[in-house]
């Protein structure tokens, strides 16, 4: 039962009542439709916990470290194309989350960052913990505010939203001086403006259907954040009408079912070189919603930056992404949803010469997803029998995490993603991404599978948010490929500095009593014919569990091996 006070201050949206600063704090997420937290408390926004403990509707999830906090919130809003939630205290609790604003920003994600501050008249003296969050965040986020006055909080965090959702999305910070939040707030709640979606003018969709009639080797290239199911049938209406073959840029495969025979494979790393020279050798792009960033582009060796050889049509939200690398021969601003439903509708010519080309292209793609034959001398776990086995056996809807690592080079050469919004991996490459993703995907979508792959070096950054799984009851399997190294780094060492190793060995715990002290299932698993049982037993465990996997610290990637006589010297058992 809600307390007298908090009956009184949902009330107080009318502003004939103060409410203090903390309180209107959190009537403003809930008139935004907030319902999950993440966070790391501190006594630099107590007033807001205090508010949010009348809260019933949002609930608080509290994290074991802020960047596990705020890979949370990032990967929430991935989910739900809504802003995710993250508040952290002043100091060591921003810098530690500021890895989630980076990500957020890299991979054009909707967050808010909520931030503790020192008190408003110990600002310039070095106080305790105090950072200059406009200096520090100002190159991160889109936009970095501190609220110095309690009755400005309504209309400030309506532009939060706002500006976290609007245009190209991506994330915002927040200050709360301590003070602040303990005075009271007259104002009335604020909404944030609804965001006007931009149509493709006649024109313009003139301009890009006679592109395509004229160009012999076209390929439409997708990516971004926030595809809705509309959008992505919408795509598919087009290029099957068109015939158009499709690739998707770095970690965005959920875009298109990867079984669409006109979805010709993953511009990420571990790419097919055979589609690499597919773009280099097209004579159109028509990017959606991509920025067409260095590792789509390999380094931008596919496209060349300025004017690059291929005809560019570049669609994209964000007026400032339209020229920013690349001067396209037609620049559209448009949200991906607006231009997909209209390229949808457009009637393409009778004759299409490049048909030919999308099978063609189909099927290079489909012999690239064959696992290649592994060395005789090949021990452990083969990491590409087990993806193709989490492909094969998960359902459509299952949601994959992984964050940082070579590891993740199968998942992109060996799984199928079939929906959308079930690939959740940052492309900034920040290392411990999946675990707190795969928390935020459990309690975002409990009726769904989740699970994270992790390399044990990714893993272990944030190993302590099993604790916060087991306790909020997140249903989830984690992976931990286990190699014993910090495998991408060794993979260019043995390039630029072959036979001496400097730092990337790796001593890991007994993973599976580290699970098993937070009350998972969890099983060592040392051969690819063991997965599938071991797999169905921890999907039998109906919550929370880890399996650790053994593999071959030789095998870099599937199809990159360091000489059976490198030294390895691999804390893995084999």
């Amino acid at each position: 039962m809600k307390s007298a006070t908090a009956s009184m201050n949902k009330d107080t949206d009318t502003g004939t009542n103060p409410r203090s600063g903390g309180q209107a704090i959190v009537d403003a997420l809930r008139v935004h439709g907030v319902d999950r937290i993440f966070c790391v408390p501190g006594e630099s926004y107590l007033e807001v916990l205090n508010a949010l403990h009348d809260a019933d509707e949002i609930e608080l999830v509290v994290a074991k470290h802020e960047g596990g906090a705020a890979n949370m919130a990032e990967a929430d809003g991935k989910l739900t194309g809504r802003p995710g939630i993250c508040m952290v205290t002043r100091g060591p609790g921003a810098t530690h989350a500021s890895i989630g604003v980076h990500i957020a920003q890299q991979d054009s994600t909707p967050m808010i960052l909520f931030v503790g501050q020192i008190a408003r008249d110990q600002a310039g003296r070095e106080a305790f913990q105090e950072v200059d969050y406009q200096a520090m965040f100002g190159s991160l986020a889109k936009w970095v505010v501190e609220i110095t006055d309690a009755n400005r909080i309504p209309e400030i965090i309506a532009r939060a939203f706002h500006t976290a959702v609007s245009g190209r999305p991506g994330p915002v910070v927040v200050s709360l001086p301590e003070d602040m939040l303990t005075e009271p707030c007259h104002a009335p709640d604020c909404p944030a403006s609804p965001v006007q979606a931009c149509a493709l003018s006649v024109q313009t969709q003139e301009q890009i259907t006679a592109a395509l009639g004229q160009a012999q080797r076209p390929l439409v290239v997708v990516g971004g954040s926030n595809w809705s199911e509309s959008s992505r049938a919408a795509l598919s209406s087009f290029v099957h009408r068109w015939k158009l073959p499709v690739a998707c840029a770095f970690r965005r495969q959920d875009i298109l079912d990867n079984r669409d025979p006109h979805y010709v494979g993953h511009m990420s790393l571990g790419m097919n070189p055979k589609l690499a020279q597919r773009i280099r050798e097209a004579d159109l792009i028509l990017a959606i919603g991509t920025r067409l960033g260095d590792v789509s582009t390999d380094s931008y060796s596919l496209l060349t930056p300025g004017r690059s050889k291929q005809d560019l049509i570049h669609i994209h939200a964000d007026v400032n992404e339209l020229g920013r690398v690349y001067q396209a021969k037609v620049a559209v601003q448009c949200d991906i949803e607006s231009a997909v439903s209209v390229l949808a509708q457009t009637a393409a010519p009778v004759q299409l010469p490049w048909q030919e080309q999308t099978q063609s292209a189909r099927a290079d793609h489909e012999a690239f997803c064959m696992a290649p034959a592994l060395s005789p001398k090949h021990s452990g776990v083969d990491m590409a029998a087990v993806v193709q086995h989490l492909s094969e056996s998960l359902p459509d809807d299952a949601i994959l995490t992984n964050g940082a690592g070579n590891y993740s080079v199968w998942l992109h050469r060996f799984y199928q993603y079939r929906a959308g919004r079930t690939e959740l991996a940052s492309t900034c490459g920040a290392m411990g991404y999946g675990l707190p993703a795969a928390v935020a995907a459990a309690l975002r979508h409990t009726d769904r599978s989740v699970v994270c792959v992790a390399g044990d070096g990714c893993f272990l950054m944030y190993p302590q948010e099993l604790s916060t799984a087991a306790e909020y009851g997140a249903s989830l399997i984690v992976l931990v490929v286990n190699n014993g190294m910090y495998g991408t780094i060794r993979m260019h060492q043995e390039r630029h500095h072959p036979d001496r190793i400097s730092g990337t060995r790796l001593k890991g715990p007994d993973y599976t009593a580290l699970a098993r002290s937070f009350g998972a299932h969890a099983e060592t698993v040392t051969h690819a014919n063991d997965f599938p049982a071991a797999f169905k037993r921890a999907q039998d465990a109906a919550g929370l569990a880890l399996l650790e996997l053994q593999v071959d610290p030789r095998q870099i990637t599937p199809s990159m091996r360091l000489a059976d006589d490198a030294d390895v010297r691999t804390s893995v058992i084999l």
